[in-house]
């Protein structure tokens, strides 16, 4: 039940709030009320109780209660026009974006690029970035020179959840991680 709604609620905070006729405002905060409203007559069944449940629970923190608990956003990984409000910050020297094998070439000849999202995603730890590209068949890691890239003029920010977000990574940032350089490799 946890996992479906969350599935749920990523579709409907991240990428289709009109497909149960929710409306976000700028920063891409719904309001509880209609969210739990709006749900339940698409058929998607849930209280507050449970959605401050799933929220405090969800492993990859998508999701963002405002401190009243009157409304709630994705964390980040948006296709629809929202400007999540977040001040730039600098990141760490090195992040790290996890992808499948079978895109490497194209990024490293291209940069990192949103895609369908409004921003680049980057993990701050190898881990993380693996089990991204677990997501998508054989997991290639690509350390990504964040300091580097941020003195040049490059923005970054960091989501509620800790992604740390950009606009794009440019290649001569990028360099695929060595397996010696994988600490979770044999």
């Amino acid at each position: 039940m946890k996992e479906a709604l969350s599935k749920f609620l990523s579709y409907v905070l991240r990428h289709a709030p009109q497909s149960i006729g929710l409306t976000l405002d700028a920063q891409g905060w719904a309001e509880v009320d209609a969210l739990i409203a709006r749900s339940a007559a698409a058929g998607q069944r849930f209280d507050r109780a449970m959605l401050a449940e799933l929220v405090a629970a969800n492993d990859k923190k998508r999701f963002t209660l405002s401190p009243d608990g009157t409304r709630i956003r994705a964390a980040q990984g948006h296709s629809v026009a929202v400007e999540l409000g977040l001040a730039p910050s600098t990141p760490p020297d090195r992040l790290y974006h996890g992808t499948a094998t079978r895109f490497l070439a194209a990024i490293l000849a291209e940069g990192l690029k949103p895609g369908s999202r409004q921003k680049v995603h980057l993990s701050a730890d190898r881990e993380t970035a693996r089990r991204v590209g677990l997501r998508h068949g054989k997991p290639a890691i690509l350390i990504v020179e964040a300091g580097a890239l941020h003195l040049s003029g490059q923005p970054f920010w960091q989501a509620d959840n800790g992604v740390w977000l950009t606009d794009r990574v440019d290649p001569a940032f990028l360099q695929p991680a060595e397996p010696d350089d994988d600490p979770n490799s044999e």
